[in-house]
C-alpha cells in the first residue's frame, strides 16, 4: 500500500497547535531526572495510524528504538497526551555526530578539489573527515546594521559543521582545515585550504545539565581564498535561496550531496525537534528546534548542505543513525555565523 503524500504534512492551524503544546510540554518531558526511557527527543509531526499517516497533527516522543508497552515500566510509557496534543512515537535510532567516516560511495568526494564544492571531504587538521556545505561570504555591515548581498565581500568561507572544522570546539582561530580531509588523505600544508575562522561553540554535558542547554547549531566556518572556493554543490548546482524555518514543513522532500553517501534523498518528518545528540568520549549536548529527517546520511555526511529539489538551503545536516538524519535550521546557522549562503530567502 502506497503513502498518501497530502497526508505526511500538517495543514497551517495543525501545525501551530502541535508547536503550541510541544513547548509546553517538551522542558518537563524531557527533564533528566525523568525523561522515560529510550527517549532520545521531543518534536512536532503527522500521527500514523496502522502504517499510514493520518495527517494528524502530534507532539512526536523520539525513542533510540521501540519496545512494546508491556515490556516498559509504566514510568516508561509514553503518554497518550503531552501539552494536550496527541502523541506518536518515532524511532530514529541513537544520534550520533561524528561518526567514523567509511569509504563508501565513489572516491570523487574524497579527492581534492580547487576551487573547493559543496559536497566534497573537508576536515580540521586533528579530525577524521566531514563535508563541504557549500562556499558562503561575510554578511556585510552598513549603516550599524547586517544587509545580505549588499556592498563588496571582504572574506570568503567553507561552511560546515563545528566539530569538521573546530574538532567540537577543541580549536583555535587560525588552525588549518584540510581539503580532503585527513581520513581522505589530506596533509598539510599541501592539502590545507584554509583556516579557521569561526565557530558556533556547543555546550555539552558534562559538565553543563542537559536541561540547561539551548544549542541551536553544529557549525563553524574557515577562511579560503577566493579562487579556491565555488558556491556550487556537486550534482546538485547553485543555491538559489534559503528558507525561513517558519516555512520548512513536515513532509517536504529534500536532497543533499555528501562525501560519505554521495547524493540522497529524504523527507521531513519532525520539526521543532529538540534532541540529545551523542559526540562520543561521554559527551552529550541537546540541541533545540532542530529538523529530523528519513535516514539520508552516514559517517563522513556531516556538513552537507541540505536543500529542497529547487536549491532552496534548508538545513545544515550534523548528527543522524541508520533510522533518521537531523538538521540544524539554516536560518540559525546564516544568522549565529553571519554569513550569506544565498542572496533570496523563501
Amino acid at each position: 500500500m502506497g503513502v498518501d503524500d497530502a497526508k505526511m504534512m500538517l495543514a497551517e492551524d495543525n501545525e501551530a497547535e502541535a508547536m503550541a503544546a510541544h513547548a509546553k510540554a517538551v522542558d518537563e518531558f524531557l527533564d533528566p531526572e525523568h525523561v522515560p526511557a529510550n527517549v532520545v527527543g521531543l518534536g512536532v509531526g503527522v500521527k500514523w495510524s496502522n502504517g499510514q499517516p493520518t495527517g494528524e497533527p502530534a507532539v512526536l516522543a523520539l525513542v533510540s528504538q521501540k519496545v512494546d508497552e508491556d515490556m516498559l515500566r509504566s514510568a516508561d510509557v509514553i503518554p497518550s497526551e503531552l501539552g494536550g496534543m496527541q502523541t506518536d512515537v518515532l524511532a530514529v535510532g541513537e544520534l550520533l555526530a561524528g561518526g567514523e567516516p567509511i569509504d563508501a560511495g565513489v572516491q570523487t568526494l574524497r579527492n581534492r578539489i580547487r576551487p573547493a564544492e559543496g559536497g566534497y571531504s573537508v576536515g580540521h587538521i586533528n579530525i577524521t573527515a566531514g563535508t563541504i556545505a557549500t562556499c558562503v561570504y561575510a554578511i556585510l555591515p552598513e549603516a550599524g546594521r547586517y544587509n545580505p548581498g549588499i556592498g563588496i565581500p571582504n572574506r570568503y568561507f567553507i561552511l560546515s559543521n563545528n566539530h569538521v572544522l573546530a574538532n567540537s570546539n577543541n580549536a583555535n582561530l587560525g588552525d588549518p582545515v584540510l581539503q580532503p580531509g585527513p581520513f581522505d588523505g589530506g596533509t598539510d600544508p599541501a592539502d590545507r585550504i584554509g583556516s579557521l575562522a569561526a565557530f558556533v561553540p556547543i555546550t555539552f554535558w558534562p559538565p553543563v545539565p542537559l536541561n540547561q542547554h539551548r544549542n541551536l547549531v553544529d557549525a563553524a566556518i574557515a577562511t579560503v581564498e577566493f579562487h579556491d572556493g565555488d558556491r556550487e554543490i556537486y550534482w546538485i548546482g547553485y543555491v538559489r535561496a534559503w528558507m525561513r524555518r517558519s516555512e520548512v514543513k513536515v513532509g517536504m522532500l529534500v536532497q543533499k550531496t555528501g562525501r560519505t553517501t554521495n547524493y540522497t534523498v529524504g523527507r521531513i518528518t519532525t520539526i521543532a525537534a529538540t534532541v540529545n545528540v551523542n559526540y562520543g568520549g561521554g559527551r552529550v549536548a541537546r540541541f533545540v528546534d532542530q529538523i529530523v529527517t528519513t535516514n539520508m546520511s552516514a559517517g563522513g555526511d556531516s556538513g552537507s548542505l541540505v536543500t529542497t529539489f529547487d536549491n532552496v538551503a534548508v538545513g545544515l545536516l550534523f548528527a543522524g543513525s541508520p533510522s533518521a538524519t537531523i538538521l540544524n535550521q539554516i536560518e540559525h546557522v546564516r544568522r549565529l555565523l553571519r554569513v550569506e549562503v544565498a542572496e533570496e530567502v523563501v
